[in-house]
């Protein structure tokens, strides 16, 4: 049987991001579950995990500033900070897409930068499905492996940004202004965050490849029972 990954998304507007993500694991050979705090989940059940995109964090899931006239998913947050940590734990391959990314780190103890823009004030409010940002992945990441280059073009629809890294994590990726776009699992463990819409990109084989990786993770996990760890 084909993999099984659970899709985090948010109860209420999230099908759309489910779709493309739903269609781009179908391509890589999975098969997907939509999860929401409606829904529920088995871990058990799961064989890799993604986590999408959505609303903000809640400032205190983080300890950070509360934002004026910002849209939160408290009832998703406490989803995904159950999820995303019991998933490492028992080493299901997990990917995290933008708001995903952030979730990752601070479900693992890290801290975003509540508005990017305060904090790094020369970058460009660039918000756009198009590939327009330009983004360096360092030479010794497990992401460059995965993307197969150290440097690609990706779409840009955030305003937070990832500030200390969580536990077991580390930043594998810089825009052109210093602001982290990927990070990973120190320990060999599957995981990955990016801070873009790579499911939006269905036509950059570049950006389907993460899709490949986690579908092809989870497999391994799958049909071997084994602890899956990602080649350097």
């Amino acid at each position: 049987m084909k993999p099984l990954i659970g899709v985090s998304t948010s109860a209420i507007g999230g099908w759309r991001s489910y779709l493309a993500i739903s269609f781009a694991i179908w391509r890589a050979g999975g098969q997907s579950l939509r999860i929401t705090p409606k829904t529920g989940y088995s871990i058990t059940e799961l064989d890799g995990v993604i986590a999408g995109g959505g609303d903000d964090i809640s400032a205190s899931v983080y300890g950070g500033e509360l934002l004026p006239n910002v849209r939160l998913d408290p009832d998703r947050d406490a989803l995904e900070t159950e999820l995303i940590p019991e998933a490492v734990r028992l080493e299901i391959p997990v990917l995290g897409i933008c708001r995903g990314a952030q979730m990752i780190n601070v479900s693992l103890g890290g801290t975003l930068h509540t508005d990017i823009w305060e904090v790094f004030e020369t970058a460009p409010k660039l918000r756009t499905v198009l590939p327009r940002k330009e983004i360096g992945i360092a030479g010794d990441a497990w992401l460059s492996s995965v993307l197969q280059t150290r440097r690609c073009r990706v779409n840009a629809l955030h305003h937070q940004s990832i500030q200390k890294t969580g536990r077991g994590l580390r930043v594998s990726t810089l825009d052109d202004h210093e602001i982290v776009q990927a990070i990973e699992a120190t320990s060999g463990k599957p995981v990955i965050g990016v801070q873009w819409h790579p499911e939006l990109m269905p036509f950059s084989k570049t950006q389907q490849r993460l899709f490949q990786w986690l579908v092809e993770a989870a497999k391994n996990r799958k049909d071997t029972g084994e602890h899956f760890e990602l080649a350097a």
